[in-house]
Formats: C-alpha cells, structure tokens, sequence
C-alpha cells in the first residue's frame, strides 16, 4: 500500500452542497480508539407491546460517515492487500458489501472480478499496459486528445497505461463531475476504455476547489446511498445518516428529530407496510384516478373514439373531432338517424348487448368512489396533522399562561404530553386509511374498522379539549379532562396497532390488489 494514496482529504459532507460544514477528515488508517469516533448510538422498538425487541441504531454525522467509509476500506484491505484506491472501487461495486466482495474475491476467478469491476489487476506485475502515447523525435510526448506535444512531466496516465496531458485530465474530470453528476464511476478518457479513474487521480488533478468539494460530495453520497445498512434523513437540509446492524422497516429518529422508516425511507407509517404505502403514494401521485374519472363520466365516440363528455340535457350527440363529426346517441350510442324511425327500438333496453358495458362503467364508478372515501379521510388527518403541529405555540403560551396561575412548570407538561400524543394519533390515523384501502372484508378486518373509529373519536374529543381558552375557572376541569383523554387515546392506539401486528403474525389479513 502506497503511502501517498492514504495522505489526501476527503471534506465530510452529506452530499447536500448547500451545507456550509465541510470538514476535512484525513483518511488515515491508523486511527486512534473506535469508541472515541463512533456516531450516536440508539434503539427504537415497534410501537406496540406485541414486540420488545430493541432495534440498535446510529445516528452519523458527516465526519462519522467518513469514518466509517475508511474502516470499511481497512478492514478490507487487511485482508486483500492490494492498493486502496483498488479497495474503493471494488467495495463501491458491491455495493459496499464487504462479504460480497471478499466472497468473489477468493472464488478462484479474480481476472473477472476485476473485469467486472473496471480495475486493471495489481497482481499483474508482468503484462502491466505499456504507455499509450504518442512520442516525438525529441523525446516530448503526444497528447491523443489536444494534439500538443508535451514534456512526459505534463503527461499523466493510469492503470490501463492511456497517458494525457494535465489540462486535458483537468477538463475531462471537471466536465463528468460537474454536468454528469459522476462519482467513482467516470472511465479512462480514451475512447471505449473501461478502465476507471480512482479517486487519488482524480482528487490530484482537480485543482478547481469547488470541483473538489463535489467529487467529495458524490463519493460520499454514494457510500450512503449504495450501503443497505445506511440511510440518509429525508428531512430537508439534514446532513445526518442512520446506521443500523441490519435493514428492517423499524422507526428511527435522526438528531433533527424526525422520525421515518428505515425501509423505505418514508415517515414511520404504522400500520400501513412498505409496499402498500409505496402504492399507494404512486396511486396517489399519477393519474390513475382521473383516469376512473373519464371512465365512470364520460363515453367514446363510436367512430373514431374519441373521449366525450355530455354537458347539456339532448342526447343527440355530434362528434367535435373534424376528422369524424359522427351523429351518434349518447343513450345507445348507435348511430343517431335511425331514432326517428318506427321500427327503430333505442328505448328497449338490451340485456346481452348493454350488460358488459354497464357493468365496467359501474365497476369504474365504485373503484373511484372507494378510493375518494379512503383519500379523503387519509388527505383530512394530514391536513389536520399539519394544524396539530402548530399546537405546540399556542400550548406554550397556555403552559406560560397556566404557571402565572400558581402552577409549576412541572405540573403544566401535561399540555406538551397532550399533542405530544394527539399527533401520535393522527398520524397512525392517517395511515391506518391506507391499510384499509387494500385490506379484504373478513372478521378481523371489522374488529379493527371498530378499533379505529375508537381511535378516531377519542382524537377528535382530545383535540377538542385542546383548543379551548384555559381560564382559571376551568383550568382544574380541562387538565382533568385533557389527562384522561390522551392517557386513553395513547391506550387505545397502541391496542389498534397491537391487532394489527398480530394479523400480520398470523395472517389474518387479504389484500384486495396483490
């Protein structure tokens, strides 16, 4: 191992170029005790009592995630031995799965592990590539893509012997970081190499700062990104990543103080499953429901096809569509100049012939109608969600308001403990409708519709109670009030998830879409 190739920086950073707290963390690989650099340490456990498992976790920072990068690359380098920058596009190849890597690399084939991996390899000693480049008479070199003969300490090259000169490099490497967005994937310059540029190269020939401070941005993003035991926090602007022992759809909550899935990413959704709520938030997001909209409203031409929608009350209908202009009934949708006639029969209603298309039109009424009734009651909790989030100013201004009426500040926390809760509540709530949504008709489903319209009413009485004006009239009377209903409401929840989790051990539950 060269020690140059352990002497460059890498600034810690989250991959967000908006953060102003680069930290230039050299990668030194003899560094001092673990404990004194291990990130913050945390468990969560599921939000019922039907599990108690701890779930170990770290909160890391910038520096942490570094850090850790470059132990992952000693740990592997201890064993292989080859150079680091080698290391590093081999692990970030696996994806940075260290067994995965060891695994191949001692199956017998490492001519393909390289191959595969666009490395020349180190143990090739023999049949290294000679220079490629183009020399002149008086001992310059040629540079294949400016054309300008250069001394040889202008020229640079890597492994797979392709030699440029600096400013070509320079542009090159600027030019794939900066438009393309490349990280430790940017090839040879030379024309269908697949060689890639290790970091040390790259990290050596950029001089621009802000090109640097890029490159360090996307191999650092990647490391996350790649690792299945890593996470970044969706919050905006958060800098911070989850570390866990191993991937799991638990809660984790990120020094910014928000909680999400480590699964998937998304805030914690309790009682809804990864998956579900992934199609649900598609189903949400495109335009599936407009869709069932036209379907359950309008009709096609019989023509040419076209969509049309009937906005007056005659049933007379002429196509606008300039190619087409049919005469149709909106009724039968046959053609319109039979109607006037005798033997002509629009109003005999036709079982055979009408039955498949009234049974799709009413199938595409009642799938929007469903989805609106679970929507809207998912979108209203949210909304509320929203509102309850900015209790916690006024409730502030109530707790400062209770201790001037001879209550301590100890004794006023039941407030904070109250929307501390009734978000709790919302937010199961809201999710609870997505569950639904997909959840089959059976016995247990009608258990928990009855567990959550509990939910459902105690929330609405808690929230209730909190918006009232504190007086010192009734001041003894609402904590009363407030006190028992979220101690119920925190009870009730945790029993709703409870049943859920335990249909989930026992498979109780049937979707309605696989």
């Amino acid at each position: 191992m060269d020690s140059d190739e352990e002497d460059y920086l890498y600034a810690c950073d989250s991959g967000n170029e908006s953060s102003g707290d680069d930290v230039d963390v050299g990668l030194d690989f003899d560094s001092g005790d673990e404990s004194e650099r291990s990130g913050n340490k945390y468990s969560s456990s599921r939000d019922t009592n039907t599990n108690t498992e701890d779930y170990p976790y770290e909160v890391l920072s910038t520096e942490d995630i570094t850090r850790h990068m470059i132990e992952c690359i000693k740990e592997v380098n201890s064993v292989v031995n080859i150079p680091v920058t080698t290391t590093r596009i081999l692990l970030n190849h696996f994806k940075w799965d260290k067994e995965k890597l060891m695994e191949r690399f001692y199956d017998g084939d490492q001519d393909k592990l390289f191959l595969e991996a666009h490395v020349v390899s180190p143990f090739k000693t023999t049949n290294k590539p000679q220079k490629v480049a183009v020399k002149t008479s008086n001992g310059m070199e040629e540079c294949n893509i400016c054309f300008l003969s250069m001394p040889s300490a202008l020229m640079t090259g890597i492994e797979c012997g392709h030699r440029f000169c600096t400013d070509c490099w320079t542009e090159y490497l600027t030019t794939k970081i900066i438009d393309e967005g490349m990280g430790q994937t940017i090839s040879c310059a030379a024309h269908n190499c697949p060689i890639l540029v290790d970091d040390h190269t790259v990290m050596r020939l950029i001089v621009d700062p802000k090109v640097k401070l890029k490159y360090q941005h996307l191999i650092t993003k990647s490391f996350v990104e790649c690792n299945r035991l890593l996470r970044w926090c969706p919050y905006p602007d958060c800098n911070y990543a989850i570390k866990v022992q191993y991937p799991d759809p638990r809660p984790v909550m990120c020094k910014c103080r928000n909680v999400f899935c480590f699964n998937c990413g998304e805030n914690w959704h309790d009682p809804v499953r990864c998956h579900l709520l992934r199609r649900w938030i598609k189903k949400c997001d495109d335009d599936s429901e407009t869709s069932n909209w036209i379907a359950a409203n309008t009709k096609e031409c019989p023509k040419c096809k076209v969509t049309i929608e009937k906005d007056g009350g005659c049933n007379h209908m002429v196509c606008k569509n300039q190619s087409c202009k049919a005469d149709f009934c909106w009724v039968c949708l046959g053609p319109w100049e039979p109607h006037g006639s005798s033997w002509y029969s629009c109003n005999r209603y036709d079982e055979d012939e009408a039955k498949q298309a009234r049974d799709a039109q009413e199938k595409s009424r009642a799938a929007l109608q469903r989805y609106l009734f679970y929507c809207n009651r998912y979108m209203n909790h949210m909304q509320s969600l929203k509102f309850e989030h900015k209790l916690y100013a006024s409730v502030k201004e109530k707790m400062e308001e209770m201790q001037q009426h001879n209550m301590s500040w100890i004794e006023v926390q039941f407030l904070k403990k109250a929307v501390d809760i009734l978000c709790e509540c919302r937010q199961t709530l809201m999710f609870t409708y997505v569950f639904a949504y997909y959840l089959r008709k059976n016995n247990q489903s009608v258990i928990f519709e009855d567990n959550q319209k509990d939910v459902e009413s105690a929330t609405e009485t808690l929230s209730e109670y909190l918006e009232r004006d504190i007086t010192q009239e009734n001041l003894a009377d609402i904590k009363q009030k407030v006190q028992d209903k979220y101690r119920y409401c925190d009870q009730r929840r945790r029993k709703l998830l409870e049943h859920v989790h335990e249909g989930y051990e026992k498979d109780w539950w049937e979707y309605s879409e696989p």
